[in-house]
Parts: C-alpha cells; sequence; structure tokens
C-alpha cells in the first residue's frame, strides 16, 4: 500500500483518477490518493498565496508559509516530498521502481512563476522533472508519477505486463502491436504473428 498526497492549487484536475486502471487500484485499497488544496492554508481573507517575486520579473511566485502549512497538515514520518518542477533530475524507469518502495509521496505541484525557494529547501527531498518543456503547473507531472508508480505496486497490473513492458528490461521498446481483424485497409498483420496465435 502506497500513499500520495497531491498539494495543489487545484485539486479538481485529479478527478480522472477516478477511472480505470487507478480507480480500481483504490478501490482494492492498493494506493491512496488524496489531494489538498494550499489554496486552504491561506491566512489572507481573499485566500491570496502568490505574490510578486523579490528584485523583479514576471509573474507571481507561491508563498513559502502558505505552502509549508499546507506540508506540516499531512507530512509524516515516512513521508517523501517531491517538488515537481523542470530543474528536477528527469524521471526514468529506475526512478519509478525506487519510488514504488515508499510508504508516503507528497507531491508539490507548482503553479504560476513557481514557489519561494525557502520552502522548497526546507521541505522537498527532490525535484523531480518528466520533460525539457515547461507546463503551466505541476498537476499533470504529479499524474504522471502517481500512475507510473502504481503500476509498480503489488496487485495494481499482473506481474507479466511488467515484466515485457517497454524500458524493464534492457531499455528495449516494445515491439508493434496488432489485434483482429487479420486485414485492416490493405494492411496485414504479420505472418510470424498469426502462426502463434490461440
Amino acid at each position: 500500500m502506497i500513499k500520495f498526497t497531491i498539494l495543489t492549487l487545484f485539486p479538481e484536475m485529479f478527478k480522472d483518477f477516478n477511472a480505470s486502471i487507478i480507480k480500481r487500484a483504490v478501490d482494492k485499497n492498493l494506493i491512496e490518493i488524496e489531494t489538498i488544496n494550499i489554496r486552504d492554508f491561506s491566512k489572507n481573507k481573499h485566500k491570496k498565496v502568490d505574490d510578486t517575486p523579490y528584485g523583479g520579473g514576471a509573474g507571481m511566485v507561491m508563498m513559502p508559509d502558505v505552502v509549508y502549512d499546507a506540508y506540516e497538515s499531512v507530512k509524516t514520518e515516512n513521508s517523501k516530498v517531491i517538488y515537481m518542477s523542470p530543474q528536477g533530475k528527469p524521471l526514468k524507469q529506475e526512478k519509478v521502481k525506487e519510488l514504488s518502495k515508499e510508504k508516503h509521496i507528497i507531491l508539490l505541484c507548482g503553479h504560476y512563476e513557481g514557489i519561494d525557494q525557502r520552502v522548497i529547501d526546507e521541505i522537498v527531498d527532490e525535484e523531480i522533472s518528466i520533460g525539457d518543456y515547461v507546463l503551466t503547473g505541476g498537476e499533470i507531472p504529479a499524474m504522471v508519477i502517481v500512475d507510473t508508480v502504481s503500476r509498480y505496486i503489488d496487485g495494481v497490473i499482473s506481474k507479466e505486463s511488467i515484466d515485457e513492458e517497454s524500458f524493464s528490461s534492457d531499455n528495449l521498446l516494445e515491439y508493434p502491436q496488432y489485434t483482429r481483424p487479420e486485414e485492416f485497409r490493405g494492411r496485414k498483420v504479420p505472418e510470424v504473428l498469426l502462426s502463434r496465435t490461440s
């Protein structure tokens, strides 16, 4: 059992976890997913969570105290905090396997121009990037972490699927896949595969 806690300004983005393999894993109590709205921890009457950066520059920066209070509300002695950041180490399959052994992963989703560095230095164990590009926030990368890590939790998918999938052995990509019908728009399934069909 692994628990994912997602600290975000947009918890509604994670409603799509209520479907498919991830939903079944939650229903079987193999994984737990909770979303925490960072805005709930704002002490400002307008629920403000960001401010202009010192030194100038475009955009707004998320304030450290609001993020820290959200973190404090969910942390445990087993928590590992990951900040989804384009400056982080690239996500690789070996890291996914490593994370699947954790008990509690807190995924911190930045927004706007990012998060005040002081709270990152205070609470974050690791920064992870899902690619060399910039997104509007850390929510989609957090979804990637939940999805990829969940696949390595016993019972979520079959062991055979994990053993045979891309990147699991010798970093080889999967070969092309085919199913019925045998012919589609003049393109046929390779004969060698037809002979193996039961």
